[in-house]
């Protein structure tokens, strides 16, 4: 029996995916969580053969849990189902040592057998997604300054993003100054919304 945790934060969508993956014969949802910063203990509770983990959570993104479990529970295969098909995100959840990459509108018949695959080692990714990954490279963005970024999308001010993050006003600057050159693009917001686009955000 396949055991499998599943994050994700909206309550209808959790609930089906968990009936249907439990329709099949071999795979038992063994938890369900609605937030990222749970999903931790819950898996070194009930340690899951494959952990499927939303990107955008409360409390925690998937990228940045799927990080920590592979780091903590290697035996658990991470499997990223998500809304946001981006390619930036398909990058940085390899990195993070995810298995597989699929939107959530394919057939839930795909979703069963890539659990089982992912379990078996293989590398499952939405075959439109890779394609687009490939096209539009990795992201030019700095750690740092995609933090920035992030921080000001909100229209925040410069002085606000820097306490935020402990810059100064002017590394502040440099950084956005940076990104926006990087992305091509005219402002802040601009470059926010294309690096958002692509995922690397």
């Amino acid at each position: 029996m396949i055991r499998v945790l599943l994050a994700e934060d909206q309550g209808m969508m959790r609930g089906a995916l968990a009936l249907l993956l439990g329709l099949e014969d071999d795979i038992e949802v063994v938890a369900q969580l609605g937030r990222g910063d749970e999903v931790m203990d819950a898996a070194l509770r009930a340690r899951p053969d494959v952990a499927l983990l939303d990107i955008e959570m409360p409390g925690r993104g998937g990228l940045e849990t799927a990080a920590d479990l592979c780091e903590r529970l290697p035996g658990c295969a991470v499997l990223i189902l998500t809304t946001f098909g981006r390619p930036g995100y398909l990058r940085r959840a390899m990195e993070a040592g995810a298995r597989g990459f699929l939107v959530k509108d394919g057939p839930v018949e795909d979703l069963a057998d890539a659990v089982r695959r992912v379990l078996r080692g293989d590398l499952v990714i939405d075959p439109a997604l890779a394609a687009a990954a490939l096209s539009t490279g990795p992201s030019p963005l700095t750690e740092r300054e995609r933090d920035v970024l992030a921080a000001a999308a909100d229209g925040s001010t410069i002085a606000d993003v820097a306490a935020r993050l402990h810059l100064s006003e002017s590394t502040v600057r440099n950084y956005l100054s940076s990104s926006i050159g990087k992305t091509g693009t005219r402002n802040r917001i601009e470059a926010a919304r294309l690096a958002r686009h692509n995922g690397w955000l």
